[in-house]
């Protein structure tokens, strides 16, 4: 079983409809018990990244997470849900985050005079072959919406990388977690063979 983390904020439909699209069991919840049972947890999420702490701590489930994830309950964040797993953010100073990977989050450079939020199709060059990517092609496209992005400090975590005026990670693996800014949920078929290798690894 599947824990989608529901806690108030993301839209949870796409991702829920994707996994039980392919045969995924899943089950969205905002209960503890529930993460520990899962087989496997996924955190969606768009949003302020101190609304996200604060309701994850409301819902007494951000130490719990932390704790599976240390633990090496398979993981899968998506947008701000791999956000959360870095120390702070620009967003929301003197915040928390899940301090699960070094690094920190940051908005877009103004001085780039890019269009903020970072919205529509956008390619990913893999640095690093994963399970989770099987049968994904480099420069494969995928759904993006944000302002902000991960800076992490070990480079060996980067999974992914994507340019937009600057080359920023698009998601980051370690272990039995992996995490990225995109949208797979969103991103038609490519997305959804992501999803795919998700049950199959752990589902």
């Amino acid at each position: 079983m599947i824990a989608v983390v529901d806690y108030g904020m993301g839209n949870l439909k796409s991702v829920i409809n994707g996994f039980r699209r392919l045969g995924g069991e899943v089950k969205v919840t905002s209960k503890k018990g529930d993460l520990y049972e899962a087989d496997g947890i996924v955190l969606p999420g768009v949003g302020s990244f101190g609304k996200c702490v604060k309701n994850l701590e409301n819902l007494e489930l951000f130490a719990p997470l932390r704790e599976l994830i240390l633990k090496g309950k398979p993981y899968l964040g998506i947008c701000l849900g791999m956000q959360l797993l870095f120390e702070e953010s620009e967003e929301s100073p003197g915040i928390q985050g899940l301090s699960i990977l070094k690094g920190k989050v940051v908005r877009f450079p103004s001085n780039l005079k890019l269009k903020v939020p970072h919205m529509g199709w956008n390619g990913i060059k893999i640095k690093k072959e994963h399970g989770i990517l099987k049968g994904i092609k480099d420069n494969a496209y995928f759904y993006f919406v944000h302002s902000y992005y991960c800076i992490p400090e070990e480079e060996d975590v980067v999974a992914t990388t994507t340019n937009y005026g600057v080359e920023f990670a698009s998601s980051v693996q370690k272990g039995n977690l992996f995490a990225c800014q995109f949208h797979p949920e969103k991103s038609q078929r490519t997305g959804l063979m992501m999803l795919k290798n998700f049950i199959e690894m752990w589902g």
